[in-house]
């Protein structure tokens, strides 16, 4: 198992245990402990790139929605 889907299992397997009305927060709040962990593994500028990549793709995708 590649590493990508290490990290999708250790995601989808805490999804799993959590009630459907709960897995957006719990999302939400990963997404937000993970950009805090960039800043201080790769700096402020990687961590920057790696928000507005993510932005960009939810833009992208309502845009097309």
């Amino acid at each position: 198992m590649s590493r990508p889907d290490e990290a999708a299992a250790v995601i989808a397997g805490a999804l799993s245990r959590r009630r459907p009305a709960e897995r957006g927060r719990f999302l939400r709040e990963l997404m937000a402990h993970t950009a805090a962990g960039l800043v201080v593994i790769e700096g402020e500028a990687a961590a920057s790139e790696a928000v507005y990549r993510l932005a960009d793709a939810v833009v992208g995708r309502a845009c097309r929605g």
